[in-house]
Order: C-alpha cells, then structure tokens, then sequence
C-alpha cells in the first residue's frame, strides 16, 4: 500500500477496526500512516477514548455502522426521538448530525433517494452542548455486534474469508 500511495496510485491508507495498540505499531513501524479508520460508531458504541488517540495521531475516524444497523431500536429511541422532534428532524438525520459535530465522518447506506436527501439535509441545525451531553448518556460502551479484540470471533472472520 506504501508504494502505492508513493506512485500517487491511491491518495490514501485506510484501516478497519484498529484498536490503539495495532494502530500505534502500524504508524510506529511504517512510513506512511493511515489517513483513516473506519470503526463501528453510533449513539450506543461512540468510542469516545478512541476517537481522542485517533485525532491525537492525525487519523480520520469514520463510523461504519452510523445507525447501528437498527439494533437496540434505535430509530424508536425516546432520547433521540425527543431531540429530533426539537429540531424538527429526524432520528437518523440527529446522528448523522452528532456524528458531525464530533467530527466523525459517517458514510450511511441508503438505495432510496428520499433516505440520501434526508441524509444530507443535515446542515441547517446544530445540536446544542446540552443535547450533546444527553446523547453521550446513551453509551453501553460495548459493541452491537462482536467483539474485534476476541481471537475466537477474529479467527471465524478470518475463516468466512478464506472460504469466499
């Protein structure tokens, strides 16, 4: 990838779900470090420690996941529900604007028109301090989906992929 970026082949390297001890060992050890990495982040997983090694490095955090995939009913949540309906929002758009405010870039996935207008109809409002803080209470600090640290789930990642 190095000498890729090097011939101005890719404009960048990009990581998936580097915890700090793997990022540090890769910036420490490689010449080029990566411009970004792309980890579940959402209202319920917000990696806030993470998030402050990532910018303490100089790497672009980017929410895979942004809503959770509609786990723990996030679209129905009372919290969010009450913020979007202050704003005149949506639920989705209230996190894709939070994600915004804290600098994360999220990237959500939509095949209907109307979801990527919504999606994009983000920057007409801004979420105060206080609302800020009531979506920070929101976090179980645990994934929604698996744990990328554990060997057994890394290993059976490992062999779907092998079998592809």
């Amino acid at each position: 990838m190095e000498e890729l970026y090097r011939e101005g082949k890719v404009r960048a390297i990009g990581v998936s779900n580097f915890q700090p001890d793997r990022l540090i060992d890769l910036i420490v050890h490689n010449e080029v470090a990566p411009a970004v990495n792309q980890i579940e982040t959402h209202p319920f997983h917000q990696q806030i420690s993470l998030h402050s090694f990532l910018k303490e490095n100089n790497v672009q955090i980017e929410s895979w996941g942004p809503f959770a995939e509609g786990k723990n009913n996030i679209f129905h949540n009372e919290i969010l529900g009450s913020i979007a309906d202050s704003h005149n929002k949506t639920i989705a758009q209230v996190i894709l604007r939070w994600l915004t405010q804290r600098g994360v870039v999220a990237i959500p996935k939509s095949v209907r028109k109307e979801r990527m207008e919504e999606n994009f109809d983000i920057f007409d409002f801004q979420l105060s301090s206080e609302e800020m803080e009531t979506i920070k209470t929101l976090d179980t600090n645990t994934s929604s989906f698996f744990d990328h640290r554990d060997p057994a789930m890394v290993k059976w990642l490992g062999e779907r992929k092998l079998d592809q």
